[in-house]
């Protein structure tokens, strides 16, 4: 469970302070998703900076340079590679024929490895599952939506991707975990997180709750390009909805457990019991879905006691 995260001043009219305290609450509240490391991604200078540490977002001094007006984020919840070692954690540099990107992810990917065989990519010393995606487009020797899609119809699992390039256009892949874009006409900006909460919860404390916006609606398969003068296009890619039932995968993994694991833990924070994480999971729920489910309590608890009804008496 990870989080990515950003802003497009496609007008230019948010100083940067502005757009540092933005990223900073913004940024603070994705660490509900990930606390282990938090990485930023902009053009500058003619070339993509990175800028990513193992420490939560609250312990991060974010200081963007003049003229910087596309950055992308991420807070990380380690799975797979240690955050300790800095390059296992997001976003990650690539560089796909004469462009450059950086792209971040939220989600698991199954098929790594396999993949590294099939299509005889490097050795990379980077341990992050994510990786995968930078190595196939860069495999590709183009940044655009015929490589997008190509690189998101080849991975098993889950995500969403977030692909910067040196132009400051954002791609987003929509895979099957949550996403939500806000576009702010009359300020002439996009926000966007992983989820409506986060985003919502960082507009009330930045004092723009009431802020005119329109969201930009995404579905499983979508592939989206947000240009530097926010203008958007859209194309698709072949979306499974069920990964591991359509590849005869184990249903239950290592990373499952792990995953459930985690889930557990920040339950309580959501005002749900640990036991009906379990309840859902044993029942056939994903962990991604259960996930989504604890940004809507009530939704849950209302599974959780269908669950147990039927439990009890049929």
């Amino acid at each position: 469970m990870c989080a990515i995260f950003g802003l497009i001043d496609y007008e230019h009219r948010l100083t940067t302070r502005a757009k540092e305290k933005i990223l900073k609450v913004l940024s603070k509240e994705c660490e509900v998703r990930g606390t282990d490391a938090t990485g930023f991604a902009y053009n500058h200078n003619g070339h993509i900076s990175i800028y990513k540490r193992p420490l939560p977002a609250r312990k991060m001094h974010l200081h963007l340079p003049d003229e910087v007006y596309a950055i992308m984020g991420h807070t990380r919840m380690a799975t797979q590679g240690s955050e300790k070692l800095n390059f296992n954690n997001h976003p990650f540099p690539g560089r796909a024929g004469d462009q450059h990107f950086a792209l971040a992810h939220n989600g698991v990917i199954s098929n790594d490895k396999l993949l590294q065989k099939e299509k005889s990519l490097p050795e990379s010393y980077i341990q992050t599952d994510s990786y995968i995606a930078v190595q196939l487009l860069e495999n590709a020797g183009h940044l655009d939506f015929n490589s997008v899609r190509e690189m998101a119809e080849d991975l098993i699992g889950s995500f969403v991707f977030t692909i910067l390039d040196d132009s400051d256009g954002i791609y987003f892949v929509r895979g099957n975990n949550p996403l939500t874009i806000y576009n702010f006409h009359t300020h002439g900006f996009y926000l966007y997180a992983s989820t409506r909460d986060i985003l919502d919860k960082t507009l009330r404390k930045i004092g723009m709750s009431r802020a005119t916006k329109t969201e930009v609606k995404t579905n499983l398969g979508d592939i989206l390009r947000i240009d530097s003068d926010g203008n958007i296009e859209r194309s698709e890619f072949f979306a499974y909805n069920d990964y591991s039932a359509f590849y005869a995968f184990p249903r239950k993994t290592p990373w499952d457990n792990y995953y459930i694991n985690q889930l557990k833990e920040i339950a309580s924070c959501f005002g749900v019991d640990p036991q009906y994480v379990d309840l859902l999971y044993e029942n056939g729920f994903s962990a991604d879905e259960i996930e989504e489910l604890l940004y809507e309590p009530e939704e849950l608890m209302n599974y959780a006691d269908v669950l147990e009804y039927e439990g009890l008496y049929f």
